[in-house]
């Protein structure tokens, strides 16, 4: 294609985008500082990670009524508790044992990559009875120390009979392993960890991007159901899919694990009658999953073709619980940012799609799709003679003014607040935009045609430094709060740190959280803040 007619087209598609979002529905949320997290202190100063006053990662809340407490995630190491009356917080785990640190993992990788170190943890369903929950983590397999967690630091962890297992090989080189590890509280209602832990696998990367990066349980699924306790975990293509070499494939090949949303079953003991034991003997295969038959597949495969679905959410609605679905947010390479709704065995296309266009190998931008819409399925690198056709977005935004650089993470909204009741409420890191769409005009996209495409709409802030209404300002983004907040903690640099691009002037780094009610929050990495959704409004 003609660099002046490619350039007409992408001008024409972030006309159309900006138009889209401006003549929508909007809605105003109003925001208030909820929590400040602690300041870890300079990182390295030659790395991208040397920003802001946290990496916080995730916010869950405890399973139970009677806790009101939140467990907070920090890359750099820390997972923290903080009680929601007090706001007190305590650091219940550290995995940063590197370099004479005095967490649990000397191996921790936190220094480079925006999705590195502590990545990511999970309650299991049955927490409030069994004490467990679920964590990834990234090790550098060169660093010659035991990859066993350490626990000086945290007396209460009994580290007998905790062994590593063999990392599952990803086809290329390989200088990082993503590792998920179960673990015991053995007194959940403590503030600090006692009891064990085990290594469940440890998978291979090809660089330091796009590791694991998410867990989730089926929150429908009660005991006997096939899903119940039965794990979904996302994993990024580690960077493969962009190469230009053979790597390229990892994420259409079945088998290996990056690139795909995995399906497996912590304990050993459960499911026994409907799924087989993995490799490592560490958890169970269920025999529903779709490649369990296919010769050279891994068995723990449920779907694939993705490039960094680097959260997941579950919806269920409320008045059907047998309606749920599983959505990922997907991040992308040069052009779309995109949502996807996982089913079972699908292929969502990726290294040979991106958004609803075809990913061209010589450049990685992308262009029409071919006539013959289908893939071909992929065992090892060659083609198996078998043709698949991929399945598409039910949203996307573009590298465009008004669009984005990296989708953060999106929830159904079911709390309290009228105006956001039904909608999936998402972002983008870089830029901090915000936006929602109808929950039914993404089950609807979910026809098959590449073309259509839920709706999205424009989301507006309302805050003020100080917490008052009288001094409330409107806000396009988040980027301009956060920089406040940066500037007024001490943050030194004259724009927020880390990476930018010509969408993103800075870089905001923000996610999204939900309490138990179904009540919205948004953190924020570059002033360590998490802020509360208190009203919305729409006109």
């Amino acid at each position: 294609m003609r660099p002046h007619l490619r350039t007409l087209i992408w001008a024409l598609a972030a006309a159309a985008f900006v138009a889209q979002a401006a003549t929508a529905q909007q809605i105003t949320l109003e925001l208030r500082d909820y929590l400040t997290m602690p300041d870890p202190g300079k990182l390295d100063p030659k790395t991208q990670n040397n920003s802001g006053f946290s990496r916080l990662n995730f916010m869950r809340e405890e399973p139970g009524p009677d806790r009101n407490r939140f467990f907070i995630s920090s890359v750099g190491g820390p997972l923290y508790i903080a009680d929601k009356k007090t706001k007190e917080l305590t650091t219940y785990l550290d995995f940063n044992g590197k370099s004479g640190r005095k967490g649990l993992f000397h191996r921790l990788v936190f220094e480079t990559g925006y999705a590195s170190g502590f990545i990511s943890f999970q309650f299991d369903p049955d927490y409030r009875r069994n004490g467990r929950f679920y964590t990834i983590h990234l090790e550098d397999p060169a660093v010659t120390e035991s990859p066993a967690p350490d626990s000086a630091s945290f007396p209460g962890l009994d580290t007998k009979g905790y062994t590593a297992t063999a990392p599952i090989r990803t086809p290329g080189p390989s200088n990082r392993e993503a590792v998920v590890v179960e673990w015991n509280d053995t007194n959940t209602a403590n503030l600090t960890f006692e009891g064990t832990a085990r290594e469940l696998l440890r998978v291979q990367y090809n660089t330091q991007i796009h590791p694991m990066d998410d867990l989730i349980f089926n929150p429908t699924a009660k005991p006997g159901d096939p899903d119940w306790r039965v794990l979904y975990i996302a994993a990024g293509d580690g960077g493969s899919g962009e190469k230009k070499d053979a790597t390229r494939n990892n994420p259409q090949r079945l088998d290996n694990l990056v690139g795909k949303i995995l399906r497996i079953v912590p304990d050993l003991n459960e499911h026994k009658a409907d799924s087989t034991i993995s490799d490592n003997g560490r958890y169970r295969v269920p025999r529903d999953n779709p490649f369990v038959s296919k010769t050279g597949a891994r068995p723990e495969i449920w779907a694939y073709g993705l490039r960094n679905p680097h959260r997941l959410s579950w919806d269920v609605d409320p008045k059907d619980p047998k309606k749920n679905y599983l959505i990922a947010n997907v991040i992308g390479l040069l052009t779309w940012e995109t949502v996807v709704i996982i089913r079972k065995g699908a292929n969502y296309g990726y290294s040979e799609r991106e958004g609803n266009e075809q990913l061209l190998a010589a450049t990685n931008r992308t262009g029409p799709i071919p006539a013959d819409d289908r893939i071909p399925l992929r065992i090892g690198d060659e083609p198996t003679g078998e043709m698949v056709k991929p399945t598409y977005p039910v949203i996307q935004f573009g590298h465009v003014e008004g669009g984005g650089d990296a989708i953060a993470n999106g929830l159904v909204y079911r709390g309290k607040i009228a105006a956001l009741r039904g909608k999936y409420i998402f972002a983008d890191i870089t830029t901090g935009r915000i936006w929602w769409s109808d929950l039914a005009d993404m089950l609807a996209a979910d026809d098959g045609d590449p073309k259509t495409m839920a709706t999205i709409h424009p989301i507006e802030l309302l805050w003020s430094a100080d917490g008052s209404k009288a001094k409330e300002e409107r806000y396009p983004t988040m980027a301009p709060i956060v920089s406040a907040t940066y500037h007024a903690r001490g943050g030194e640099a004259p724009i927020l740190p880390g990476f930018t691009s010509n969408v993103a002037k800075n870089r905001a780094d923000i996610r999204l959280g939900l309490d138990r009610h179904g009540e919205l929050y948004i953190l924020s990495k570059n002033d360590g803040m998490i802020r509360e959704v208190v009203t919305a409004t729409a006109r």
